[in-house]
């Protein structure tokens, strides 16, 4: 790991920790570099390949947390959310995507995860949310969906 700050080649780990649940690794390094010796922060997590998301339009793309980050930083904006809750939901949505069997998975089931993350947590962020994704026509689709948030 080269120092972020002078570029020397050597560092060493100052300390471990294992971060959400796990599935990271937070390390504090130290440069070895006798003139600089800064300390600086490095994260470690397992490369693993999420499915292909197939649109709604039958086009294939990589997944994108950050397009996904978006989204939902765009529904819960001006609302009490945190974005750890934000991050928890999107960690739970990975999970969910490394755990589906199958190599491609419709952009439907991440929307439908996402809206059900949403739910729950608030529900002004799940109607915008679903304004865009369920690309509501009128008002009568947005009463429907606010009749049916009401219900349960």
């Amino acid at each position: 790991m080269y120092c972020p700050v002078c570029g020397y080649s050597e560092t060493k780990v100052i300390d471990s920790r294992l971060v959400h649940d796990g599935a990271r690794v937070r390390r504090r390094r130290e440069c070895l570099n006798p003139d600089c010796g800064e300390r600086f922060t490095t994260y470690e997590e397992a490369e693993v390949s999420l499915p292909l998301v197939v649109k709604q339009d039958g086009t294939r793309e990589q997944y994108d947390s950050e397009k996904l980050r978006r989204g939902l930083l765009r529904a819960v904006e001006k609302r009490s959310v945190s974005i750890d809750t934000v991050n928890n939901l999107i960690d739970t949505i990975e999970q969910r995507m490394r755990h589906y069997s199958e190599r491609e998975i419709p952009s439907k089931r991440i929307g439908q995860w996402v809206m059900d993350g949403l739910k729950a947590i608030d529900h002004v962020a799940y109607i915008r949310f679903a304004s865009v994704y369920l690309s509501f026509a009128d008002v009568a689709a947005f009463q429907k969906t606010i009749d049916e948030l009401s219900n349960d």
